[in-house]
């Protein structure tokens, strides 16, 4: 019978609460974020768009276009070798003129990516819509 008066004590001790921890809550999200940053595309606010010259023959070829040879160390518009203030002069007085002007960028043995994607930039800059990107040697 003691067993039945040992109830009420259990009673009146004050009850701990019980936490709910906020760690694995704070993981799942976690793993939410990385996976999603992970899965999504983004947008390529930055891209040039290219036309090679054998998709392109069918709209003009090379007759009339503006070559630009971009070499590793030079620069040079319809053979003649110009420094990147006198290519963009001179490639800016034409597109001036005619907006639609198409032009041929061709790179040259041991050209960097970097040094041919400056020079699409400044076409771009200049207005040249019609930007078509020539294999060496190929005239």
């Amino acid at each position: 019978m003691e067993a039945e008066f040992d109830t009420p004590r259990r009673l009146s001790r004050p009850r701990r609460r019980t936490r709910i921890s906020l760690t694995p809550l704070i993981d799942v999200v976690f793993i939410l974020l990385v996976f999603f940053m992970l899965a999504s595309s983004f947008l390529d606010w930055r891209s040039i768009s290219l036309t090679s010259t054998a998709a392109a023959s069918s709209g003009g070829g090379a007759e009339g276009a503006l070559l630009v040879d971009v070499g590793p160390e030079t620069v040079r518009l319809a053979g003649e070798a110009l420094s990147s203030p006198e290519l963009t002069a001179r490639i800016g007085k034409v597109l001036a003129a005619k907006p639609e002007q198409r032009v041929l960028l061709r790179p040259r043995g041991g050209v960097d990516m970097q040094r041919l994607v400056t020079v699409l930039d400044r076409l771009r800059a200049l207005g040249a819509q019609d930007i078509a990107l020539m294999p060496d040697g190929r005239l």
